[in-house]
């Protein structure tokens, strides 16, 4: 069943919350626990939520109650269609572990917040549990967010739904690889460079960048706070959609966000006529074999749909990843400072000196990748370089940004593959730093420039190894705050699909 499906039976009383919260959870223990999608399972407090929702439904929280509907009689309280309240009634939904949750563990896939309890909920869990949704877990995830395999995580490497041999993609694939094998119709993971459009584009899926500013990122754990942002999985475009409605708008604790965002304007006009750029610096990519005639198949379908394609031109896409892996790390650096051993989290060593005890947490706690983007962000951010990198990639940034303001001129969306290969094999890319960081060559620009993008399946090719076809995502990139456009293209791609 969709979200929508499922929110409008809870609602009706046709189902109940607590029976597909249950069924939730047991996948999660058994097809979850295979593919290594989730860290925690948050079963108390998903059963207890699902079981007062049912009993709001009786009562008539939603609309009339079941017996009021049996006896005919008029509906004295107004349906919360449209409003937060009742959009997710029942619905189970998993949540990276980079996002607190109050009372299940944050661990961000990092021994040194192994047993970590937040205090607090972010706001997007707020924003979820308001509107009815049940989380049942905490997904798996490259530890700190940084991976784009998810193999890098103190709990293991998450497996494809489709080829346990293979990568769901990272750094959110718990979350993707858990929506994909249909243990859950909805997840949220986080994006810094492409960490859930990627992992969306191996798995199937319909995966959304916002808009910088779109989503509040109060009580997600930081690693790059100028690119970080919340983002959502889903089987299809309006579940999408649904979340987006959700999670996004105001928030008080967040001063980034955009105060005139209006979180519920995302309706989609699957008629609407587009004219989408093709960057030429896209596709002189050396992209796989097996990607690139997708990608082209989606052009022509959307082609013969009415649809206009010009070429355009992004001249700074090939200094992105350079860029990023700059700023990034160079912020990580400086957010996980706060990880010492003192304060919370992993300590280890006596107490005689504190250097020595800072010393032996932070390199007990931390995995190699964690270590090896802290040191490299140390250094770019270090006297007498600080001007020669972590200022020069800033001031990049800020080039590319423009570059899209001005293609956005000349057209409405830009389209472009979502990766350059489809799902690779577990352990393919883990001893070569820099093939790895290039799995999200098309999708780090798009988050440097913090506009919104989205990858939409499209087609699948056949792994010749295993004989299972593998899907392939094509990726649009909207104008600041267009994700209304990026829903639209979405659903359209949807229908030729079928």
């Amino acid at each position: 069943m969709t979200a929508r499906q499922i929110a409008e039976s809870v609602k009706a009383g046709k189902i109940s919350a607590l029976e597909i919260a249950a069924q939730a959870l047991e996948l999660a223990r058994t097809e979850g626990a295979e593919l290594n999608a989730f860290i925690t399972l948050c079963e108390d407090e998903a059963l207890q939520i699902a079981e007062g929702i049912d009993n709001k439904v009786k009562a008539g929280g939603y609309g009339r109650s079941l017996k009021s509907r049996e006896k005919g009689e008029t509906d004295k309280t107004s349906e919360l269609a449209g409003k937060p309240g009742g959009l997710l009634a029942g619905v189970p939904v998993a949540i990276k572990d980079n996002i607190c949750y109050t009372g299940c563990r944050t661990t961000c896939g990092s021994k040194i917040l192994e047993n970590y309890i937040p205090p607090y909920n972010a706001t997007v869990v707020e924003k979820l549990l308001e509107a009815g949704a049940v989380i049942i877990g905490k997904t798996n995830m490259d530890e700190f967010a940084m991976g784009s395999s998810s193999e890098t995580s103190y709990f293991g490497p998450v497996k494809h739904p489709l080829d346990k041999k293979r990568s769901p993609g990272g750094s959110s694939g718990g979350s993707a690889a858990a929506v994909a094998r249909g243990i859950i119709p909805l997840a949220l993971g986080s994006e810094t460079g492409g960490s859930v459009r990627q992992p969306a584009s191996f798995c199937g899926l319909y995966g959304l960048k916002p808009t910088y500013g779109a989503v509040s990122r109060y009580g997600l754990v930081a690693y790059c706070s100028s690119s970080d942002v919340i983002a959502p999985f889903a089987r299809d475009t309006e579940d999408l959609a649904l979340i987006y409605r959700v999670i996004a708008g105001h928030d008080e604790h967040d001063a980034t966000i955009t105060s005139d965002l209006d979180g519920g304007n995302v309706g989609i006009n699957v008629k609407k006529k587009f004219k989408i750029g093709i960057p030429k610096q896209y596709f002189a990519w050396e992209l796989s074999c097996d990607v690139s005639p997708v990608i082209n198949l989606a052009i022509e379908a959307l082609e013969n749909a009415g649809h206009e394609f010009v070429d355009i031109s992004l001249p700074l896409t090939n200094k992105a990843i350079a860029a990023h892996y700059i700023i990034a790390p160079a912020e990580a650096s400086s957010n996980l400072a706060r990880y010492d051993g003192v304060r919370y989290g992993l300590r280890e060593g006596g107490d005689k000196k504190l250097k020595d005890m800072y010393l032996r947490t932070r390199t007990e706690g931390f995995g190699s990748e964690v270590k090896r983007r802290i040191m490299l962000g140390t250094y770019a951010l270090s006297a007498g370089y600080y001007d020669m990198y972590y200022e020069r990639a800033c001031k990049v940034r800020e080039m590319i940004r423009r570059e899209f303001i001005d293609a956005f001129k000349k057209v409405d969306l830009i389209i472009t593959p979502t990766a350059p290969t489809p799902a690779f094999r577990l352990g393919e890319k883990l001893k070569d730093p820099l093939a790895m960081y290039l799995c999200d060559v098309f999708t780090v620009p798009s988050s440097l420039a913090g506009v919104p993008a989205v990858s939409v399946p499209f087609g699948a090719i056949e792994n010749p190894e295993s004989k299972i076809n593998m899907p392939v995502g094509v990726q649009f990139i909207a104008p600041h705050l267009k994700e209304a456009s990026l829903f639209q293209i979405s659903a359209i791609l949807e229908q030729l699909k079928k």
